[in-house]
């Protein structure tokens, strides 16, 4: 049956109603890790990310362990294993003999399979919503890193699964780390609260430089070359609009407390051309339209020797809301600026997250980080055609990206996206 924007928000308000009826949902039965001195974790992809998710997991309040893990490639594992050793602060928490350590494309099994109560899940986006379905269906407690699709078929199964985790009682806690952040959380209460009156736009950036790449080794077949240079492939990042930009776009949807409806942009492949850099585009704008008739204009680039800039900005009747890395003030008719004390939301994600565990008090951030990644997926796909898109188009687009298969062998490049050209999907 095809989902539209407002079946989409009736099915939102449901779920949010569900999460009054946990308690009765889950009478007389205790969610995994409620109870229990030690929460054991298992993690999935072994990255920097996943080292520093799993690290954070580790350093929570009470006893944890690390008990089994899983990546794609061997060496990354061993890499991760040895780099949790070396933190002194870790002693005693990491337990991953030989035979918890599973490695290739069906290793998070091995994962599910181990006494767990929560899984750390940092694998590239386009394994996320694999990954996350067979966590629930497992019964694990979740934490995944955003994006959490590269694309609409993916959100759907990410919305399916975050609603039976609801139903659970499982907690499920995303990367969208500026939700766990004291001055985001504070001036979003100033927003909400009226203090810019009726909001009339938005725009966000998250304008850099370049990032890491890794040279071909001449062993690499293609998909490992690919999946070791995983941010420069749609089907495995959803380009950096998705992976990165996400950030930007969900904290003006977290305004807006609603998601845009339609977007039409423009974007390109001008400065990183090289094939080494696969072949995503390294610069995008995007022009968001919401139901209120508010706008957010949405700019994301990765080009050396430009102008950067990471922050999102709220333009009300009564005043602006300026929220830059470290510094959140309101200007206008009700001043404010936030005076409080800053924490690191990376680790304050997963103290809330094992809190909740441990007091069995559940959340689900599972529907919010969907929403949030689909509008950065419609904004890619208007991008890369050239055409508007609507929010009913993205949510209902069968487009989907990446082999059938990961067998290390050949595996063509898509080629660069031409607007005017590629269809919305």
């Amino acid at each position: 049956m095809t989902t539209t924007r407002r079946s989409f928000m009736r099915t939102t308000a449901a779920a949010a109603t569900a999460t009054g009826l946990t308690a009765a949902l889950t009478a007389g039965r205790t969610p995994q890790g409620q109870g229990s001195d030690e929460l054991k974790i298992g993690l999935i992809g072994c990255g920097g990310r996943g080292t520093g998710a799993i690290s954070q997991a580790l350093k929570t309040k009470g006893a944890t362990r690390l008990v089994a893990i899983a990546d794609m490639f061997v060496d990354r594992l061993e890499e991760c294993v040895t780099n949790l050793a070396e933190d002194e602060a870790l002693k005693g928490r990491i337990e991953v003999p030989k035979q918890r350590r599973f490695v290739g494309a069906d290793a998070y099994q091995g994962v599910f399979a181990s006494d767990c109560d929560v899984v750390v899940i940092a694998t590239p986006p386009h394994f996320r919503p694999q990954h996350f379905e067979a966590a629930i269906a497992a019964k694990k407690n979740v934490f995944f890193e955003k994006p959490v699709a590269v694309d609409s078929p993916g959100v759907r199964r990410v919305l399916a699964a975050a609603e039976k985790a609801q139903q659970l009682g499982l907690v499920v806690c995303c990367g969208l780390q500026r939700h766990h952040s004291n001055g985001y959380l504070e001036i979003m209460k100033q927003i909400h609260g009226g203090a810019l009156g009726r909001i009339l736009f938005a725009r966000c950036s998250w304008n850099q430089g370049g990032l890491w790449h890794k040279d071909r080794q001449p062993q690499w077949s293609d998909m490992e070359w690919q999946l070791r240079n995983w941010l420069y492939f749609t089907w495995l990042s959803g380009d950096h609009i998705v992976e990165q930009h996400v950030h930007n776009l969900d904290v003006v949807n977290w305004a807006m407390q609603a998601h845009p409806v339609k977007a039409r942009g423009m974007g390109g492949r001008q400065v990183r051309t090289d094939p080494k850099f696969g072949h995503i585009f390294d610069h995008h704008a995007v022009q968001y339209l919401y139901e209120s008739g508010a706008w957010c204009f949405s700019e994301c680039r990765q080009i050396d020797g430009c102008a950067n800039d990471v922050s999102e900005h709220v333009y009300g009747t009564h005043g602006e809301a300026h929220m830059d890395t470290g510094r959140w003030r309101i200007t206008g008719e009700n001043e404010w600026t936030w005076s409080g004390k800053n924490n690191d939301p990376y680790q304050t994600e997963h103290d809330d997250l094992f809190a909740a565990i441990r007091a069995g008090k559940p959340f689900n951030d599972g529907r919010m980080v969907a929403e949030s990644t689909l509008t950065a997926i419609m904004g890619r796909m208007a991008t890369y055609s050239g055409k508007e898109v609507t929010w009913d188009q993205a949510l209902n687009s069968d487009e989907k990206w990446g082999p059938a298969s990961y067998e290390f062998g050949p595996l063509p490049v898509d080629p660069v996206p031409m607007p005017g050209q590629k269809k919305p999907g």
